[in-house]
């Protein structure tokens, strides 16, 4: 298991007044909009979510940074766990021509709010149950998603994208070294359910038995 970034790149570009986002509005109203994974989350006021999440490009980079990394080829198959609406996905598509991608999201709307191209590949389901065979994709990676699990559900997320991997797996996680990126981390997050150290989470991988690669986004 190694650690690799692909991300901090992307999660640096934008800014985040931490106390605004807890003062301006009810956190736990906040929470509980964010949490239904509809539209509010995704396309309503920043303050609930993304405030508007529309494809603008801004995977490309990541995409051709993990498909280089992976050696990805046309004919592979990949899995996004927690796609959303599955933007990196498509820009696969487009970094590697001739891949063939997956993806689940437990939103409905995410999904059928996708990039169209890529949303007959989609399906509506829980990490923790994965609807594929053992040894099914050459690369499953999850982004930003698996912490939105409590611990009795990311256990078995873990097992799930170990099983339907044939070797290479990928996953990115929120956490935090100091108290200043916890409260940052508490402060901004809407959707978190598992807050931990990177410590905790190699705890948790190795507990699992997930032999991928991970990285953590911190909020400094």
């Amino acid at each position: 298991m190694a650690y690799i970034d692909f991300l901090s790149a992307v999660h640096k570009k934008t800014q985040r007044d931490y106390l605004g986002r807890v003062n301006e509005f009810p956190k736990a109203e906040a929470a509980k909009l964010a949490k239904k994974f509809d539209y509010d989350y995704w396309d309503g006021d920043r303050k609930v979510g993304y405030g508007g999440y529309k494809y603008d490009g801004r995977w490309r980079a990541v995409a051709d940074a993990i498909a280089q990394h992976y050696n990805l080829k046309p004919g592979d198959r990949i899995l996004d766990v927690g796609c959303g609406k599955a933007f990196l996905l498509y820009d696969f598509t487009q970094a590697v021509p001739g891949i063939e991608v997956g993806g689940i999201d437990i939103s409905e709307y995410g999904v059928s709010h996708a990039k169209e191209e890529v949303r007959p590949f989609l399906k509506v389901c829980n990490a923790t149950e994965l609807p594929f065979e053992d040894n099914s994709f050459n690369l499953v990676f999850s982004i930003n998603t698996l912490h939105n699990l409590y611990c009795f559900e990311l256990e078995k997320a873990l097992r799930e994208i170990e099983r339907v991997s044939k070797g290479n797996k990928y996953i990115v996680v929120e956490s935090y070294r100091n108290e200043s990126e916890k409260a940052n981390l508490l402060y901004w997050q809407l959707t978190c359910e598992s807050f931990y150290t990177p410590q905790e989470w190699d705890w948790w991988f190795k507990h699992c038995g997930y032999s991928g690669d991970n990285s953590f986004i911190y909020f400094e």
